[in-house]
């Protein structure tokens, strides 16, 4: 019975310094990240690109500007 109270002793104590050691890490300063990860410095899809949007949305008004305006005759019939 002794003997494992000792056993439990043991790894309690082994338990909490072992947490403490990964909160704390080298030097008492924590080791874990305490700061937000930064943004990719790029967008990661394509419809995440605002200038990919902008070209998009472009090309689909002058597509249809040049189905709005009228077609001149192919050639004249004889």
């Amino acid at each position: 019975m002794k003997l494992l109270l000792v056993v439990l002793l043991f790894a309690a104590v082994t338990y909490l310094a072992v947490r403490w050691l990964q909160e704390h890490g080298d030097g008492g300063a924590p080791a874990r990240r305490t700061t937000r990860p930064r943004p990719p410095s790029r967008p990661v899809a394509p419809d995440d690109d605002e200038t990919f949007l902008r070209d998009l949305e472009w090309r689909r008004r002058q597509q249809e500007r040049r189905k709005d305006q009228p077609q001149p005759p192919d050639s004249p019939e004889t």
